[in-house]
């Protein structure tokens, strides 16, 4: 993935376009730079990071990732932030919605580019830099685009999530696709009935045998539930087993994607049985798709634990 990153900036950057004409959004390279190397002497810090990246984070390469990550977001995500919001996103099927002009081609440039994977292991195709500067990247884009940066940020909770808590299979099966930003993941918690009392939650989840189950509920308020900027989406969902315990303890955690996956991890035809009802109305933040999704006999595996689920979960917030 670095190396990505290195021709981009060899190149000249993200983009030769001049910006199109919006809210100007400008990265505040100088302070970032005060912090890491004066404020926290990163590159003292780095040196001691052996086993996290650190001997990958040379100053030059620090600069250049900094340095890109600005150029993405002042030219490619600040142009379509005003524009994402007013025109924001709209259903066309069942399994199907439209993100707002500009977040897709956005997306495929972040996608080519390797910024998902920056501080990801290399193991699944990430470049193993330290965590810093994925969060320094993530400020940047937020702030030129936060809905836009919803997208992969709620991808990001599920790679941490399947990295400390996903059986070796899993991650084999999600982890690459994941990492690459080729596919996204949500967090599926709040249902109608519930709210915010998770210990309600009723979505039930029917042993199918193989490590499989299906899984059967409503829930409401999906960020990046449904859109058109990856091929597959991999819902990581609270529901019940059968046996479970009553309360917060009886709540398991499933990995359910929208298409079917192979066991090798290639992406099948067949559609999940996950559709969307609708998209919830807000007051504002419209360019992120913000979905009630209906899960039917939805084929999914277990992450982690069983009835661990909200534990897990945390990890995902």
């Amino acid at each position: 993935m670095l190396p990505a990153l290195a021709r981009r900036a060899a190149r000249g950057g993200i983009s030769t376009q001049p910006p199109r004409r919006c809210v100007a959004y400008k990265a505040p390279l100088r302070d970032i730079q005060f912090l890491l190397h004066e404020v926290n002497d990163s590159r003292k810090h780095y040196a001691a990071l052996h086993k996290s990246g650190g001997a990958l984070a040379t100053p030059e390469t620090v600069q250049m990732i900094i340095d890109e990550a600005a150029k993405f977001a002042e030219q490619e995500l600040a142009p379509i932030n005003e524009g994402g919001d007013r025109v924001g996103c709209k259903q066309t099927g069942p399994n199907a919605v439209a993100t707002p002009p500009g977040f897709k081609a956005a997306y495929d440039t972040f996608v080519e580019g390797g910024w998902q994977g920056i501080s990801f292991p290399e193991k699944w195709g990430g470049a193993g830099m330290p965590i810093s500067l994925s969060l320094i990247q993530s400020d940047m884009l937020a702030t030129a685009n936060f809905t836009w940066t919803m997208y992969p940020g709620l991808s990001k909770g599920a790679i941490n999530t399947l990295l400390l808590h996903g059986s070796d299979a899993l991650q084999a099966k999600y982890m690459k696709k994941l990492v690459s930003g080729e596919w996204t993941g949500t967090m599926c918690l709040t249902e109608p009935h519930c709210g915010s009392d998770l210990a309600q939650v009723s979505t039930a989840a029917k042993p199918l045998g193989g490590g499989k189950y299906a899984l059967t509920g409503t829930k409401i308020f999906i960020s990046c539930g449904e859109h058109d900027l990856t091929s597959n989406i991999l819902h990581c969902v609270l529901a019940r087993l059968p046996d479970a315990p009553p309360g917060i303890k009886g709540i398991s955690l499933f990995a359910v994607p929208k298409y079917k996956v192979a066991e090798d991890g290639s992406l099948t035809t067949e559609l999940n049985g996950a559709t969307v009802g609708r998209i919830e109305h807000k007051m504002g933040c419209h360019g992120s798709s913000t979905c009630e999704l209906n899960f039917d006999g939805s084929v999914g595996e277990l992450i982690g634990q069983p009835n661990k689920g909200m534990s897990h979960m945390f990890t995902f917030m």
